[in-house]
């Protein structure tokens, strides 16, 4: 008699580790519950409708320094799947991925469709049941077995597999069996601010600025992109991951620090004085001195370091200098808010990591209850991390549910 295995949730991390049981283990009924009556709605709008499927960072080491929460548990994973492995996971299968400037993974085709019907298709081959519509109300175990109970059926799993992202419903339902859930906050989103210096000017953008929370230890660098609501770009999204704890507990009003050169005051002030013996005649509202900040941008810092809009280089005070300078290295904002990064909504907490045994992706406390993605408290920097914790959990949890019992050390 087959063993059967169930899968709540149908995302990335739910079909990969049915492949994964479904290819290896024939011997297993492998069953995925999805509440809703599509699947993989992520997968579709990540990446801006293309699916930013993982990062082109090959060493274990460094991959984890993306993850605010699962850094130390997830370097041993990724020592038995990771980027290289998803990349020719989905090559063998038809569906060639392509490493794009920045680093990010893509299909070659562009479109998400091609990982979700790589994906539907492959667990369609193996003999994976799809149970659409399937809204789980309880999870109970008896002895050795899980029942779960949906808004329409009773379902009776051997194994059991949860991995239905970021989902308080599920998440109060593991608490019943004994795990502590670490309260979710919003990760990955752009700050609300209100400015003058950045008002009226969406759309500048600044390659490599230097971005940090004050009163804390969370700094970032990289692009910044100024928005109608605020900033935003990666040094942005990647300081709202590492600090969003801190930031909720903040009530999201909280000061940033934007040094828009990533470089000293002292460097920045001996250069402005340079220019002035340089340029004495001109003036200095009229041209960017710097290459990486954009005309509008210094003119509105200009102006903040109350300098005129007709001030020579020569008229300029040294205490206006030494204004402009901090303009340039250390502007300070006030935030009121944050706005969801597009459509792909990421939190910060989940599943307690030190209940998981993440040599096989299963719980400490209960035997053959397995994890995988954003149900754990995991969460990464944007730019195909998640997804990469997605397939790593899929994958080794799908490994060490197709074994039986007996081949287990």
């Amino acid at each position: 008699m087959k063993k059967k295995v169930i899968i709540i949730g149908g995302g990335a991390a739910g079909f990969f580790a049915a492949i994964t049981i479904a290819e290896k283990n024939p011997n297993m009924e492998v069953v995925i519950l999805e509440k809703g009556d599509k699947v993989l709605q992520k997968v579709k709008i990540s990446g801006g409708g293309r699916c930013n499927v993982t990062h082109a960072c090959f060493t274990p080491k460094e991959l984890v320094e993306f993850y605010p929460r699962g850094k130390k548990e997830l370097l041993g994973p990724f020592h038995q799947f990771m980027t290289g492995d998803t990349m020719e996971w989905f090559d063998n299968r038809g569906v060639p991925l392509k490493i794009e400037e920045d680093n990010r993974v893509f299909p070659e085709s562009n479109s998400s469709q091609s990982i979700i019907d790589c994906l539907t298709e492959s667990a369609k081959k193996t003999g994976v049941i799809l149970e659409l519509n399937q809204n789980v109300d309880s999870i109970k175990k008896n002895d050795s077995q899980f029942i779960i109970k949906t808004s329409n059926q009773e379902f009776i799993a051997d194994k059991l597999l949860i991995a239905s992202g970021s989902n308080p419903k599920i998440w109060k339902l593991i608490s019943k069996l004994g795990h502590k859930i670490i309260s979710p906050v919003p990760s990955l989103f752009t700050f609300n601010i209100n400015d003058n210096r950045i008002k009226e000017i969406p759309g500048v953008s600044v390659s490599n600025a230097t971005v940090g929370l004050i009163d804390s230890k969370f700094e970032t660098n990289g692009p910044v992109l100024i928005t109608h609501w605020g900033l935003s770009g990666p040094a942005v999204l990647k300081l709202s991951a590492f600090g969003a704890i801190l930031l909720a507990e903040k009530n999201y009003q909280y000061g940033v620090k934007v040094n828009w050169l990533s470089k000293s005051f002292d460097t920045v002030l001996h250069k402005l004085k340079i220019l002035k013996r340089e340029n004495p005649k001109k003036q200095i509202i009229v041209k960017s001195v710097f290459k990486d900040i954009p005309k509008r941008l210094w003119e509105n810092l200009v102006l903040a370091s109350e300098i005129k809009k007709g001030q020579r280089w020569a008229d300029v005070s040294n205490k206006q200098f030494e204004n402009l300078a901090n303009q340039l290295t250390n502007t300070i904002l006030n935030a009121y808010g944050k706005t969801t990064f597009k459509e792909e909504f990421v939190t910060a907490g989940g599943i307690d990591l030190k209940e998981i045994n993440f040599k096989r992706f299963e719980s400490k406390i209960n035997k053959n209850l397995f994890f995988a993605g954003e149900i754990l408290n995991i969460d990464a920097v944007t730019g195909g991390f998640n997804f990469q914790n997605a397939w790593t959990g899929g994958f080794i949890a799908g490994n060490a549910i197709c074994q039986f019992d007996d081949e287990l050390i």
